[in-house]
């Protein structure tokens, strides 16, 4: 996923250096932003690199450079660029931009459905003699018009662009394919003989010389814009959702916050109005506004979206909270620490943005096929016309001849190539659970080796369950998890929750305690069926002067070697088992890092979790590599360090803690059981949560990948081999548009041989 347009800027002289971002607009494909990086590149004292996914130029400059030099420098290459307002602290982030991107969209759908209800009744005409009447000609000229003019328009725009800077892209193909068919049939109708009440467009292939002034092309030009328009609409769809990984994240903060007043009275006030020093309030089930301190009361905070860490952190007075995470228990009163830009959730955005912008579209073949194709044609094609004439002196044999070598170029097969390949692989990757987002995915697939699986939600299931349940002599674990059961069923906390769940499972239904209470970060009391119960940790048992015996110390011992959290069950003064929970490996990693090796991929298992948890997962999946207690910026700086290696890396996550390392990785993997953030960041989505589905994802996409090249192989080879015989008389323009719809179809054909992939 990454181009000269993405590539690392070269290394400025000046030490002295200031940092811009800039919005670039008119940006039609991958070489416009590696010609506009090369401009940028050439000023003095200026690194620049331009991302055209997400239409953004980064630019450090020297003394001596002003922003207006740089803006005034993309516009002289033709195209447009300013500085992005600073969003207010109340908006929604990225929501000017999303708006945009749906106003560039919408109207690109609008013609291209304009365009195909156009098209298809001049190409049926054309290839259909039955469906021909007299004067159909005319009809198909008024429908084909618009297509031409204005469907087409955004493509002349381009290709007159690139004609002023010297330059060819797929846009110069289209233009000039299209307007030589379209104006080859103005001659033919209103010059030649095509116009005649009664003609006829039958597929006589033979090649005479005079068979030109009969002949229209207007189902190829109209039908060439209309493909095209499919393809560029498909590629704007994959990019509206670019920067949706930036947005789902900045969304992922509170949005209003109760602050306390000097008065004691609360206030609601937006988030963003939060000031460092400011006190506010969280209840049970809300998210912390912003990083802070903890200044009043007790309780268990999730922060596994942020951190990875899949057991809720016990907080108190003095100890540190993060902005984003949710309070799973008791009431706390926190003083904001950090806001804004500083809080950790911005740096993570920022992490996932420069990933992003480190990271363009690769640079699609046809484009860089055409930037050498164009201009050789446009050579063939006079020089066709010119040999003709000096060789025969037959002005319409060597226009014929000339048009021929225009036509054969066009390139239909070279736009549908990559879309079809890609509808119909997307399409089977649904049926399978996989998403992949575009064309520009792919590359990577092929070279992956060493695949990068976070642990919580991706190989565990994200939620903490009983595991085993030790009993001291005497007692019965049917009695055991009633009991703990019960008062475990009236608490909030996450772990209490998980061993109500299992006894419910376990032992059937739960009796009613007769007092309960919550002892803030050591665990439950109270009265069932006439027994006083102690839940929680050794220290609760300490303060009711209850001492654990040694087989159950041992057990707890083991239980948190290797993970786990350990809860001890005590009633009546004596202390009856063990109960221990865990986020629980699914069922399917196992099976699936196994089929991830048999790909040839070495599995390494990376997690903000602790070691001992780990270690525990990664031997009961199969996994050797751990790398473990890891921070999500971190997280980025291990992918990137493997990449340093010469590893090409995938990354397989689901939590907001991942996005950054999955927009990192060569090819990110995002579980669609995640978050929007992790969704979107990734390249490719797994619907399902199977971690199956990845080694499913890597060779559907492989087989994607080796389809459109070989389609692209496809219809660039017909044109090398159909140019010389269009050259030398032997293919009219009609036996050239016929040859364009064969070659058209095959690529189709081919395409649909990924619906079998299994």
């Amino acid at each position: 996923m990454t181009s000269t347009a993405g590539a690392a800027p070269p290394e400025s002289t000046v030490t002295d250096t200031s940092q811009v971002e800039l919005t670039i607009g008119g940006m039609t494909c991958a070489s416009c932003a590696a010609r506009l990086e090369k401009k940028l590149n050439r000023m003095d004292g200026v690194a620049a690199t331009v991302n055209y996914a997400t239409e953004k130029a980064r630019v450090a400059y020297g003394p001596g450079v002003e922003v207006a030099d740089l803006i005034a420098t993309v516009e002289r290459t033709g195209y447009t660029a300013e500085q992005p307002p600073p969003p207010e602290p109340e908006d929604r982030p990225g929501s000017d931009r999303q708006a945009a991107q749906d106003g560039e969209l919408t109207p690109l759908r609008e013609r291209l459905l304009v365009s195909l209800a156009l098209s298809v009744p001049v190409v049926l005409m054309a290839m259909v003699p039955a469906l021909q009447f007299d004067n159909w000609q005319w009809l198909s000229l008024v429908l084909a018009a618009p297509v031409v003019v204005w469907g087409a328009l955004p493509f002349h725009r381009a290709a007159w662009t690139n004609a002023r800077h010297a330059t060819a892209t797929m846009d110069t193909l289209v233009s000039v394919g299209t307007l030589a068919a379209f104006g080859w049939s103005l001659w033919a109708l209103f010059l030649g003989d095509a116009g005649m009440p009664g003609m006829r467009h039958g597929f006589d292939l033979t090649a005479t010389p005079a068979d030109g002034a009969s002949t229209i092309y207007l189902e190829v030009a109209a039908g060439v814009t209309t493909f095209i328009l499919l393809g560029r609409w498909l590629e704007a769809r994959s990019k509206r959702r670019a920067g949706a990984a930036l947005r789902a994240l900045l969304e992922l903060g509170a949005k209003d916050v109760a602050v306390l007043r000097a008065d004691g009275r609360e206030e609601r006030i937006p988030a963003g109005r939060l000031s460092v020093g400011d006190r506010f309030v969280v209840r049970p089930g809300e998210k912390i506004a912003t990083d802070g301190t903890v200044v009043e009361g007790r309780s268990a905070v999730d922060a596994a979206m942020l951190t990875g860490e899949s057991v809720p952190v016990d907080v108190e007075v003095g100890d540190a909270v993060t902005g984003a995470t949710v309070n799973a228990a008791g009431r706390l009163v926190v003083e904001a620490t950090r806001v804004g830009a500083d809080t950790q959730l911005a740096r993570m955005a920022k992490l996932v943005e420069d990933a992003q912008n480190g990271k363009a579209e690769v640079q699609r073949l046809a484009d860089r096929i055409s930037a050498v194709f164009v201009p050789l044609v446009l050579l063939i094609s006079a020089g066709t016309l010119v040999a003709w004439l000096l060789t025969t002196g037959e002005v319409t044999a060597a226009f014929t001849a000339a048009v021929a070598v225009l036509i054969i170029a066009c390139p239909c097969a070279l736009g549908l190539a990559t879309p079809t390949a890609l509808m119909v692989g997307t399409g089977r990757g649904a049926q399978l659970g996989i998403l992949i987002k575009g064309p520009e995915v792919l590359e990577s697939t092929r070279r992956v080796d060493t695949v990068v699986l976070d642990k919580t939600g991706t190989v565990t299931t994200g939620r903490m369950t009983l595991q085993d349940v030790f009993t001291a002599d005497g007692a019965a674990e049917r009695d055991l998890l009633r009991l703990a059961g019960s008062l475990e069923h009236a608490s909030e906390h996450p772990i209490a929750q998980a061993v109500a769940a299992g006894a419910v499972e376990r032992a059937g239904s739960l009796p009613v305690p007769e007092s309960f209470e919550s002892v803030a970060g050591l665990g439950v009391q109270g009265l069932v069926d006439g027994h006083l119960v102690v839940v929680g940790r050794e220290k609760l048992l300490a303060e009711h002067s209850i001492e654990l015996p040694e087989g159950l110390a041992e057990m707890k011992a083991t239980a948190e070697a290797e993970g786990r959290t350990a809860v001890i069950v005590a009633w009546d003064g004596v202390a009856r088992g063990v109960l221990t929970v865990a986020d629980a490996v699914k069922e399917s990693s196992a099976e699936a890092v196994a089929e991830l090796r048999r790909l040839g991929l070495t599995p390494v298992l990376l997690t903000g979790d602790h070691g001992a948890v780990a270690a525990s997962v990664a031997r009961a999946v199969g996994i050797e590599e751990v790398i473990a207690e890891v921070l999500p910026q971190d997280k980025v700086a291990v992918v990137r360090r493997l990449r340093d290696e010469g590893r090409t890396v995938a990354m397989v996550g689901d939590g907001v803690n991942d996005a950054a390392a999955l927009a990192t990785a060569d090819l990110g993997l995002a579980m669609g059981t995640g978050t929007d953030a992790a969704i979107e960041a990734g390249d490719l989505t797994l619907v399902r949560g199977d971690l199956r589905v990845a080694a499913d994802a890597i060779r559907l996409s492989r087989a994607t990948l080796a389809t459109i090249k070989g389609n692209l192989c496809w219809a660039f080879g017909y044109n090398v081999a159909a140019l010389p015989l269009a050259a030398a008389g032997l293919l009219n323009p009609m036996l050239a548009g016929a040859a364009m719809a064969f070659s058209s179809v095959f690529v189709v054909t081919n395409s649909l041989r990924l619906r079998r992939f299994s």
